[in-house]
């Protein structure tokens, strides 16, 4: 067999620190932040729940993989918080997020279909990887919403700086943005309960 024991072993390994990354979100009902392993497989859910049930005409085997790997990289760039006032933190994204996918590549050579899947998505050159990646923009709004807005308020989070940071980007699926436009009438109409207000 190509793939040894001691190799599963150490992939198992990787996704244990991926599971170790946690996310500025926060666990409904819990103290505890959100990690990405969560994250993820609850990405690749929503993903091919909306996709089956709306009947759209998406690869669910290529929804299933972005939606699993999209922040793989995450396990040596580590996450980097949308609303970061350090700017170092957004300038340097982009380099320590390839260098961690060279990383992850020369540690497992062998795994060929999820290196290739990596960079397909980063391209976002197909429906299926710009449908993740504004499904990953949406996820965490539903997640706050449902957690009655505490990490928007306790970060100090307004629905204009929300607006700023997603609103393009949720344009870009044509699958999915509905979704966003239902979901922005109802953070309006919620707005003072849900978020921070610079006055308070």
């Amino acid at each position: 067999m190509k793939v040894s024991l001691l190799n599963i072993f150490s992939f198992t390994k990787l996704l244990n620190l991926f599971g170790s990354v946690e996310r500025t979100i926060d666990v409904s009902g819990s103290d505890r932040k959100e990690n990405d392993i969560e994250h993820s497989y609850q990405l690749a859910m929503l993903a091919w729940y909306i996709a089956d049930s709306n009947n759209l005409r998406l690869n669910k085997e290529l929804l299933l993989k972005y939606a699993l790997i999209h922040d793989l990289v995450e396990v040596y760039a580590g996450d980097t918080f949308l609303y970061s006032k350090d700017q170092n933190d957004h300038d340097t994204k982009k380099d320590r997020e390839e260098s961690a996918r060279v990383r992850i590549e020369k540690e497992f050579p062998e795994f060929k279909d999820l290196h290739a899947s990596i960079l397909c998505y980063e391209k976002k050159e197909d429906k299926e990887s710009m449908f993740v990646y504004v499904l990953d923009k949406l996820h965490p709004v539903f997640q706050i919403y449902l957690n009655d807005g505490k990490t928007w308020k306790s970060s100090r989070i307004t629905l204009e700086m929300l607006i700023e940071k997603k609103g393009d980007k949720a344009l870009l699926s044509d699958e999915l943005l509905p979704y966003w436009e239902e979901l922005l009438l109802l953070l309006q109409q919620k707005e003072s309960h849900l978020f921070h207000h610079p006055e308070n």
